[in-house]
């Protein structure tokens, strides 16, 4: 036996079966967790059928692939109906995954595409039913036209969804593995070798793509878990928890650093002549460039309110600079001013002293005249004892 018949022949669709099976199995485990993790029940719990489905399909390849004795025609049908619907139902469950949060992905053309499916296994028992003078048949025509008419439509269906180029490459294989199994089957008998070998090794490709996408969707649901845990939703700063955590490190990595501490001025005024929108827009302006300011040399962040903060390695930069810069910049491109004070590691090793160091400075520039900056170390002793 030459390795091209081993390959096409029924170790082959053990061999194809089997590596798909091991990773349905992963995705499965993925869709599990996904569905003990979050709150949108009902499509993992579809995730999960489709998998489980598309496993019983590979169960059926290998087992009639060494059969033992002759099987029903049914079970043959049953393998083509499983195969459809499990294909269009993880379609839908992908669709559903990423357009949840722009578009309403309704069920029902799906639905229809599987009640076809029936119709048409229907309308091929009625061309040729199975009964006793009938040989066991393995091939139907009319459900494996169907199923590449699935593929294609599921194809141009996807240009609503944002998604990968990996999930229209694996649909893309799909559709030719089907086509490979149909031109060896219905036009050249087994006469062309590569076919069946395509015919088992595409679905390995595919399934490795759509696990690649299943894999990519949870490690992103992840990061956004991680992402909301450490950044303030309204501004994309640091939250105070996990601004202190990276001054911490700035400290411990840096020969000296600043706290640079700024309050918007007269924000509540903002707030109430001009409504809550306008004010969180001006908000989220100042916080980009606090933000643009501190990059490469720190971080950013939101102490609470309209306070927002920044810590800064002063080896290359001075934090004064750095102070005045973002000061004026807000002045120059919002519609508001910030009271900004700082604080630096020669006046304490501690960055919750620095930062309430640095809050004090705000304050006295706050209570100054406003729009302008002040160091710690700068401020007069007796406005320090009356913070």
């Amino acid at each position: 036996m030459t390795m091209m018949q081993w390959l096409t022949g029924p170790n082959g669709v053990l061999f194809s079966s089997t590596s798909v099976i091991v990773i349905l199995i992963l995705m499965l485990f993925m869709s599990i967790k996904l569905y003990a993790s979050y709150r949108n029940k009902q499509t993992y719990r579809w995730l999960i059928t489709a998998i489980a489905l598309m496993m019983a399909r590979q169960g059926a390849l290998i087992a009639l692939a060494f059969p033992g004795r002759i099987l029903s025609p049914w079970i043959y049908l049953a393998s083509s109906m499983l195969q459809i619907v499990s294909f269009i139902m993880i379609n839908f469950v992908f669709m559903k995954l990423y357009t949840y949060r722009t578009a309403e992905l309704r069920g029902l053309p799906f639905l229809l595409m599987s009640g076809a499916a029936l119709a048409l296994a229907a309308a091929q028992y009625g061309i040729a039913p199975f009964g006793a003078g009938n040989a066991a048949t393995s091939s139907f025509p009319l459900l494996d036209i169907y199923m590449i008419v699935v593929t294609l439509i599921i194809l141009l269906a996807t240009r609503i969804a944002d998604l990968s180029p990996k999930y229209y490459a694996a649909l893309i294989v799909y559709c030719v593995g089907e086509l490979a199994r149909m031109a060896d089957s219905y036009v050249f008998h087994g006469e062309q070798t590569w076919l069946p070998l395509l015919a088992l090794l595409l679905p390995i490709v595919y399934f490795s793509l759509m696990f690649m996408l299943l894999f990519e969707w949870v490690i992103e649901r992840l990061m956004s878990t991680y992402q909301s845990s450490i950044v303030d939703g309204l501004t994309g700063l640091y939250n105070r928890r996990h601004f202190s955590a990276k001054a911490e490190s700035l400290l411990k990595g840096s020969k000296s650093m600043a706290i640079i501490f700024c309050d918007i001025d007269n924000f509540k005024k903002l707030n109430d002549s001009q409504g809550h929108l306008k004010a969180d827009i001006v908000l989220k302006r100042v916080a980009e460039i606090i933000k643009e300011e501190s990059s490469g040399i720190g971080s950013a962040g939101r102490y609470g309110g309209e306070e927002l903060l920044a810590c800064i390695s002063t080896e290359r930069v001075k934090p004064d600079v750095v102070a005045e810069s973002i000061r004026k910049r807000i002045e120059n491109e919002t519609i508001v001013t910030v009271s900004v004070g700082y604080s630096t590691s020669k006046e304490s090793k501690s960055v919750q002293e620095m930062v309430k160091q640095a809050d004090e400075a705000m304050y006295y520039s706050k209570t100054s005249g406003k729009n302008r900056v002040s160091s710690f170390k700068g401020m007069p002793a007796s406005a320090k004892s009356l913070v």
